[in-house]
């Protein structure tokens, strides 16, 4: 049966491009909370003995001799890994099409795009017919934007909920290691099973594994919504908003109230998130000079020599544009001038959220302004619009709060995403209201 499984996944790929890494057979300790159910595992997370690229030529070949810890936890609960999904270059992207391999395509539409940077993952799901959960990763929206598209669940949870441990890093101070599938409730399941304290990571919370399954209730009463109103301006395709809308007045139709709230900063967020998560990528790729694993070359010339023509031939365009960028913001008289600056505002991003919550149980936005978009589309964008993209994600990315993208019915006859977030920690309450949304709609 198991072995059928890897044959489909092999088909679907084939079809679809979502994967880089395919099994060679299936593992699995047979019992536990994930028992039966196939686990695929984005790029950019380390499985023993199994290639792990992050989605960059400049990593092929690189086999890891350990699992991350996410993985590790879900094989002991009976899991077994199918394979490692299809992703943009260490994250960088919201399209899946800065990727080193082959660009995955959206089953519901392969001439459109999967999402970024999560994109296999998503784009598996929804083509899986087989009993599944996708481990994802964000940075600034790499799980809800390619879920949203696709059409699935996708649950990013607050900063340090899980395991960073074996994550090829993009942002160490933003990375989260989430789920993604067709229910809240198995999202809910594998966050169950991820989530914890964990030795090898100094940034991960020391709390207890905690059951995030008994927050799946039919019920929103007496739940307080707040409705950014920032989120709904401009380049939100009206389509979207007025599906998004009715998706409130369902909620508040099931006993849930809501009320505009402001997020001043929101229109800060964008830039303070380039500034950053570049600035800490160019940092995290110094080490893939080829020297120690993955691409290399016959050593000769000088060390810049070497350096630079490994790096030039292997990294994309956009991984070397986010580099030059990331290490002009740290250079000397820049980073003061950028990157301090881009942390200012970060705090005040968080403040933002931090004040609605006072008020608020969760927060409910569109997830992207734009359904999938297609290939020859995407060609048109010059880099700052696909950056613009994001401007519904990064804001609580920045803010480190968890969130959850769930299908709230089709514009064009694509699916859109309803964005549910919550403060730190409230992981529980948004799995409730997506829950109650989900059963209801």
């Amino acid at each position: 049966m198991k072995q059928d499984i890897l044959k489909k996944a092999k088909e679907i790929n084939e079809k679809f491009n979502v994967f880089i890494t395919i099994a060679d057979k299936v593992e699995t300790s047979g019992k536990g909370k994930l028992s039966g159910i196939a686990i695929s595992v984005k790029d950019n997370i380390c499985t023993k003995g199994m290639q792990s690229t992050a989605g960059s030529r400049i990593l092929e070949g690189y086999i890891p001799p350990f699992d991350a810890t996410v993985v590790e936890k879900c094989r002991k609960e009976g899991a077994f890994i199918i394979g490692k999904t299809t992703e943009d270059e260490f994250g960088f992207g919201t399209f899946s099409i800065n990727t080193g391999f082959d660009v995955p395509k959206n089953p519901l539409d392969p001439e459109r795009s999967c999402g970024g940077s999560s994109g296999g993952a998503a784009g598996l799901t929804v083509a899986v017919d087989f009993p599944h959960i996708a481990i994802g990763e964000s940075t600034g929206g790499s799980i809800s934007c390619p879920a949203a598209f696709c059409g699935v669940v996708g649950l990013t949870p607050t900063y340090g909920r899980v395991s960073r441990w074996g994550l090829i890093d993009y942002g160490n101070s933003l990375d989260k290691i989430g789920s993604i599938s067709k229910t809240v409730k198995d999202t809910a399941l594998l966050l169950s099973v991820i989530s914890g304290p964990d030795e090898y990571d100094s940034t991960v919370l020391q709390l207890k594994q905690e059951d995030f399954t008994k927050h799946l209730k039919d019920s929103v009463k007496g739940i307080k919504i707040g409705i950014p109103k920032e989120y709904f301006g401009e380049g939100v395709d009206e389509k979207i908003t007025k599906l998004v809308w009715q998706a409130i007045k369902k909620l508040e139709s099931l006993g849930a109230n809501y009320k505009e709230v402001s997020l001043p900063h929101t229109k800060y967020a964008l830039s303070s998130y380039y500034i950053i998560a570049m600035a800490e990528a160019s940092t995290n790729l110094a080490k893939l000079c080829g020297m120690r694993y993955g691409l290399h070359k016959p050593i000769k010339g000088n060390y810049d020599e070497y350096f630079s023509e490994v790096r030039s031939q292997g990294f994309t365009e956009e991984a070397k544009r986010r580099i030059i960028l990331g290490t002009f913001t740290r250079m000397a008289g820049f980073r003061e001038a950028y990157y301090l600056k881009a942390l200012k505002v970060r705090t005040k991003v968080i403040q933002d959220f931090k004040k609605a919550f006072k008020n608020y149980d969760v927060l409910i936005a569109p997830t992207m302004p734009v359904v999938a978009p297609r290939f020859d589309e995407i060609a048109k964008l010059e880099p700052i619009q696909h950056y613009t993209m994001d401007i519904l994600t990064v804001g609580p990315n920045l803010a480190g709060i968890p969130m959850i993208s769930v299908p709230c019915g089709l514009v064009d006859e694509l699916p859109v995403g309803l964005h549910i977030m919550g403060d730190h920690l409230q992981e529980g309450k948004i799995i409730q209201v997506a829950h109650t949304f989900e059963v209801n709609k």
